[in-house]
């Protein structure tokens, strides 16, 4: 009997650990599944039905004053900037969750300190609660993504969307799969931080936002641009469809300077030594380079800011 009282309370198994995880938040992973059926039923009905649609009325001919392609074409780039428009806004409602509920609640209602005194470590507590929704938020997204890039290829119709728009560019690469975990992330450390559902809802909402805006300016500047360079009479001579940096204009000497002459008269250029103008930017070659590298510093920071919550849960608990 001795023995018995003295024995040490055993601890869960990881795979009852994360049942648990997934039983506490199933209206969360019910949400989760929803979102993806229902983007991933858009993007395929754009593709086969919705594509074939507007296809059909792209190559209707025109009559004498008037050529009508009907709503089939608005539909199916309705279709096609709703999903992409959910993708990139999934890393904000991951933070917020994650802050808000995933971490914030669980500290503010005290149910954190009951399991990790009765049940399991901190340090484990906190790597199943970022692992499985980390899992199924890796698995969801790239799902949609290889769907957004399917639809993107396919280019039913020709005229409407480019890679290097705002959205899709982030949507058709591992970019769209790396922003949820940065967001999962950061939201974890900001309901660490707050303590409290409601403060760690709106922190992760904040550092989600900063790190965004961050990476995000950024992001162009990590691979090197591409400059074209237009004589005076050509002026700024970027290409059409790529993603556009800085300007200026480039004086006798080579030396690139910014352009003193906007809205000047035409004597201005001789009056500054300028033989020319410079555009830089990056063609579509460079998708793939743009992609990695931004993803790649996406992850950077996610590891960052998971070994930040890590350290301060180990202060926080004996």
């Amino acid at each position: 009997m001795t023995a018995l009282a003295t024995a040490p309370t055993a601890r869960p198994r990881p795979a009852r650990a994360w049942r648990a995880v997934v039983r506490l938040h199933r209206p969360a992973l019910v949400f989760w599944g929803l979102f993806v059926a229902a983007v991933s039923a858009v993007l395929l009905w754009a593709y086969g039905p919705g594509g074939n649609a507007a296809a059909a009325a792209w190559r209707r001919p025109c009559t004498v004053d008037l050529c009508d392609t009907g709503y089939a074409v608005d539909t199916y780039h309705l279709a096609y900037r709703f999903c992409e428009a959910l993708i990139t806004f999934l890393p904000v409602l991951v933070a917020l969750w994650a802050g808000g509920l995933l971490i914030g609640r669980e500290v503010e209602n005290g149910t954190a300190e009951l399991a990790w005194s009765q049940s399991v470590s901190p340090a484990r507590w906190l790597l199943t609660k970022l692992a499985v929704p980390a899992a199924l938020l890796t698995a969801g997204t790239t799902l949609l993504v290889l769907l957004h890039r399917l639809l993107f290829d396919a280019h039913q119709v020709p005229k409407g969307w480019n890679w290097s728009d705002s959205g899709t560019f982030e949507a058709n690469g591992p970019i769209a799969v790396a922003y949820p975990l940065l967001g999962l992330a950061l939201g974890a450390l900001a309901g660490l931080i707050a303590g409290r559902a409601v403060r760690g809802l709106i922190g992760g909402l904040l550092a989600n936002a900063t790190a965004a805006t961050l990476i995000g300016l950024a992001g162009p500047h990590l691979v090197p641009w591409r400059i074209s360079v237009g004589d005076l009479k050509e002026g700024y001579a970027a290409p059409s469809g790529v993603i556009h940096g800085g300007e200026g204009a480039v004086t006798s000497t080579g030396a690139h300077i910014a352009d003193p002459c906007t809205g000047a008269g035409k004597a201005c250029p001789a009056a500054h030594d300028i033989v020319g103008y410079y555009s830089e930017y990056h063609p579509s070659s460079q998708f793939w380079p743009l992609q990695l590298t931004e993803t790649a510093l996406i992850l950077v920071v996610a590891a960052l800011a998971t070994a930040a919550a890590f350290a301060l849960l180990r202060r926080r608990t004996p």
